[in-house]
């Protein structure tokens, strides 16, 4: 769960950042969208490629080299702010790339699925996946609480060099505790391996990777499009949600900090809970693809659209962390269904996917942008709601478990 924590900790402080960054700068909303997607402009370019070489050579190193790159471009961030609009959207497509030698910060999600499908049995995978990821809302939690306050005391370039400095702490621990396979960890017992192994499907590096057998597939294009519009609601929500709660809701930096950590909270409670509900559906021989994956699409969905209609700024809250603890079943859906349908090519699976999922953070997040300019809040989230009822048609009408 660490990388995954850490990830989303550097992520989401712009979310934050960007609120004091904009006045100083004098940005508008759609400048403010444009930055905030510039992200996904880079992470788009490694889905694939990441997860091409985390199944071919492991996840430790390319997930663990892709944070360091990650660190460094944060820490450079304010700098490149500072010099020119071109520079911060350069750096923070930098953030995204993470590879121009061996490190790839896009092949995080990629590295982290071929991590799982080689260390955890099938019959613990919904769980064990949504711990695992439940990394990113813990993360998320811990930027959102921490960053009005360094904001506060120190002003806005401490976040970038706080949380990028933690990158090299957690390079060491990561270099000296993980393991690409359970095969390579020397403190392992024979019988550990054994029970690990026993429940899942052995993978040996791959060296092939067959192109058109896994584009033929109409589950595989189930998947791609359901993530694109999954994604689409959940990264309007995490780069966005801030700015909502102080124009909206009129609280002040540091209330919509703090009040943005409930519904990461309740995604991380909500994923557990949704991963121990789906094991125990799989053990009883019950299939969970369409159950899990329609209530992440059809929760957030629905808590969305009662957002027109609250009065006040509590049941707006509750309703996103409502809507955002709905999408967390997602993790038991279609985030472990990579390694449902192909666990041999899972981190390929899942590049391929994700590259769908991060073109829903470019123009998701840039059009938020220019809907505000032209529009409301309410017309942001009618999108996001029409976006998750095609995902739900598509998901329940193509894809499996198998």
């Amino acid at each position: 769960m660490q990388p995954v924590c850490y990830i989303f900790v550097l992520q989401v402080n712009m979310s934050i950042a960007i609120l004091p960054m904009s006045k100083e700068f004098n940005w508008n909303s759609a400048t403010v969208g444009l930055i905030q997607s510039s992200f996904f402009w880079g992470y788009l370019l490694t889905q694939i490629l990441g997860g091409i070489w985390a199944d071919k050579i492991g996840g430790k190193l390319v997930l663990g080299f892709g944070v360091v790159w990650w660190s460094v471009a944060t820490i450079l961030t304010p700098i490149a702010a500072k010099i020119g609009l071109p520079f911060l959207l350069i750096m923070r497509a930098f953030m995204g790339i993470g590879e121009v030698g061996p490190a790839l910060l896009g092949v995080a999600m990629p590295a982290m699925n071929n991590l799982l499908s080689k260390w955890i049995p099938v019959s613990e995978r919904s769980r064990s996946l949504a711990l695992v990821y439940s990394g990113m809302y813990l993360g998320s939690v811990t930027g959102l609480a921490f960053s009005p306050i360094l904001i506060h005391k120190f002003g806005w370039p401490s976040v970038f060099y706080s949380f990028g400095s933690l990158g090299s702490i957690w390079f060491a621990l990561w270099l000296r505790k993980a393991y690409s396979s359970p095969e390579e960890d020397p403190e392992l017992s024979k019988e550990e391996k054994k029970l690990i192994m026993g429940g899942s499907i052995s993978k040996e590096p791959v060296k092939v990777i067959p192109w058109r057998l896994i584009l033929s597939k109409a589950p595989v294009w189930a998947l791609i499009i359901s993530h694109f519009c999954h994604n689409w609601g959940t990264f309007i929500l995490l780069t966005w949600m801030p700015t909502y709660y102080n124009q909206v809701l009129k609280f002040n930096l540091t209330e919509s900090g703090l009040l943005c950590v409930l519904p990461w909270l309740t995604m991380a409670a909500f994923a557990n809970i949704g991963g121990w509900i789906a094991d125990t559906l799989v053990s009883r021989g019950l299939s969970i693809t369409a159950i899990m994956q329609s209530i992440g699409f059809l929760g957030p969905a629905f808590f969305l659209t009662q957002l027109s209609y609250v009065r006040t700024p509590a049941m707006a809250v509750l309703c996103m962390a409502c809507s955002q603890g709905s999408d967390a079943f997602s993790q038991s859906g279609l985030y472990s269904n990579h390694q449902d349908i192909g666990p041999r090519y899972a981190g390929v699976l899942l590049g391929l996917s994700n590259t769908a999922g991060v073109l829903a953070g470019v123009f998701g997040t840039a059009a938020t942008g220019y809907i505000l300019q032209r529009g409301s809040w309410d017309d942001v989230f009618k999108v996001s709601v029409a976006l998750y009822i095609i995902g739900t048609l598509v998901w329940n009408l193509f894809s499996t478990g198998e």
